[in-house]
């Protein structure tokens, strides 16, 4: 089979696997993005982050993932974006941000498998790749053709925005490589005016330290200045894709989000042992897997969200005060406090 018919075999399996876009890129190393990797990071932008900062030579060389690789095939998985409804439950919750709502990945890799195997029956040798530290998917989905760097730093697909997982087929195939699409935001700002704290310093550039969608998954005191601009969210933060004109005219912005998995019960997750919470919610990323992390998120979108005056809330917060754990018995005054202003707010 010569390599023009294999990438239609390719594209057509992509297709039948789901997948709404399929492109094919060089595996050279991607200097650009180590040299800015490697300037956030000196910088302090990248938050203390480590996933792809920590080995920058390491996270842009796909040639170091396959012995033997000459391309990078990369797929594109959509998620559901539109409209979140109501809680269906009583009492506080929790928001979780759309692609944190179930294992998109888990999807998006069984699709890739797919399309590798097409490879593998060919006679080449594939490696799969998604939400892994060994590589930024999102510069192997730009040199591929899948799309541009958008401003707020997330890779835009013609057609779908934002709104999508990333993952990569290295393979020792010989490939052509995709076309490169041209930038598409021109002088928008809009994910730079919405975003809640200013964590988009300008145009592709994200100040981790600012940024909601990262302190919620960091260690340690979530911090005081941005603690209100969290409002009820306990994962995530999708305000620099709900404003971005892209992801707004995408498809997936009018399917509804599964209700049962937008929202958590907060009051649940402060209760739950820490096997519960695990087991439930262990698909997100929780520094050290430890469960305190979640109740940090939880006793502060409490403060932000919960009724003032409902007095189960005002209970486990005061049990959260008392604790021997200082980090947890600090949010849950600082909730406590939260609560006692929007009191006065409102009466």
């Amino acid at each position: 089979m010569n390599a023009s018919a294999l990438i239609d075999e390719l594209n057509d399996a992509a297709i039948a696997a789901g997948l709404v876009a399929l492109g094919v890129a060089a595996v050279e190393p991607f200097e650009d993005t180590r040299e800015a990797l490697e300037a956030r990071k000196s910088a302090g932008l990248h938050g203390g982050m480590a996933f792809t900062y920590r080995d920058p030579q390491r996270s842009t060389d796909p040639a170091r993932i396959l012995d033997g690789a000459r391309s990078l095939v990369v797929g594109a998985w959509p998620y559901a974006a539109g409209p979140v409804g109501e809680p269906q439950f009583e009492g506080p919750a929790g928001r979780v941000a759309r692609y944190a709502v179930s294992d998109h990945y888990a999807a998006l890799h069984s699709a890739l498998e797919a399309v590798a195997q097409k490879l593998e029956a060919a006679g080449y040798r594939t490696r799969v790749v998604l939400d892994d530290n060994a590589l930024v998917d999102r510069a192997a989905a730009q040199r591929a053709g899948l799309g541009w760097f958008g401003h707020n730093a997330n890779l835009l697909v013609p057609g779908y925005g934002s709104w999508v997982v990333l993952g990569s087929i290295i393979t020792d195939a010989v490939l052509a490589p995709s076309e490169v699409v041209p930038d598409g935001c021109g002088p928008c700002r809009r994910c730079l005016d919405g975003c809640p704290t200013g964590a988009i310093i300008a145009p592709g550039v994200v100040d981790a330290r600012r940024c909601l969608a990262w302190l919620v998954q960091a260690e340690g005191s979530f911090p005081i200045d941005f603690r209100e601009a969290l409002g009820d969210r306990v994962y995530g933060c999708d305000d620099c894709q709900e404003v971005c004109p892209p992801a707004r005219r995408s498809p997936q912005a009018s399917q509804s989000v599964d209700t049962d998995t937008a929202w958590v019960e907060l009051l649940w997750m402060l209760n739950a042992t820490d096997e519960e919470l695990i087991t439930k919610l262990g698909r997100w990323y929780i520094p050290r897997r430890d469960p305190r992390y979640l109740r940090r998120n939880a006793l502060l979108a409490l403060g932000n969200s919960a009724d003032p005056a409902d007095t189960e809330v005002r209970s486990i917060l005061r049990r959260f005060v008392s604790s021997e754990d200082e980090m947890l018995s600090e949010h849950a005054q600082w909730a406590l406090e939260r609560l006692d202003v929007r009191a006065q707010v409102t009466s």
